[in-house]
């Protein structure tokens, strides 16, 4: 499938999506927090966490998430966490953050900085019910 939107300048790398497939607790967290470093070095413009192996997460994992969650907004890019379990998904929602998405996300614009000259940004199609010509709308 070809992407719907270029790459926006500020943004080298459009989206990288990594999966978690064992527990995220401190025992793990400095090798997790490498591979972070790396990806984030990259710039991308959307950082997707595909957490559905993922069956536990403790409180310093949902640091390295908020920290990398932070870096991200930072520079106007995105963190998405795919498919937390049910549980993973209840400590979010504690913690009254819920970056997360049930299905991988659809192709959409990036919040990367456009060049000055851009125009305004791009709009979904609308969603709005269609009339029938029978009964035309006033």
């Amino acid at each position: 499938m070809t992407e719907a939107y270029p790459t926006p300048p500020g943004c080298p790398v459009r989206r990288v999506e990594i999966s978690i497939t064992d527990d995220l607790h401190l025992a793990f967290l400095p090798e997790v927090g490498v591979v972070f470093d790396r990806i984030l070095s990259l710039l991308p413009g959307e950082v997707v966490v595909d957490l559905s192996g993922c069956r536990h997460v403790d409180a310093a994992a949902i640091g390295l998430l908020l920290d990398v969650h932070r870096r991200l907004s930072r520079r106007q890019a995105a963190l998405t966490l795919r498919d937390p379990n049910p549980r993973i998904r209840s400590i979010l929602q504690t913690a009254r953050w819920t970056p997360y998405s049930r299905s991988p996300p659809a192709l959409r614009q990036r919040r990367c900085r456009p060049p000055a000259a851009a125009g305004p940004p791009l709009r979904p199609p609308s969603t709005a019910a269609r009339a029938s010509s029978r009964h035309p709308v006033p």
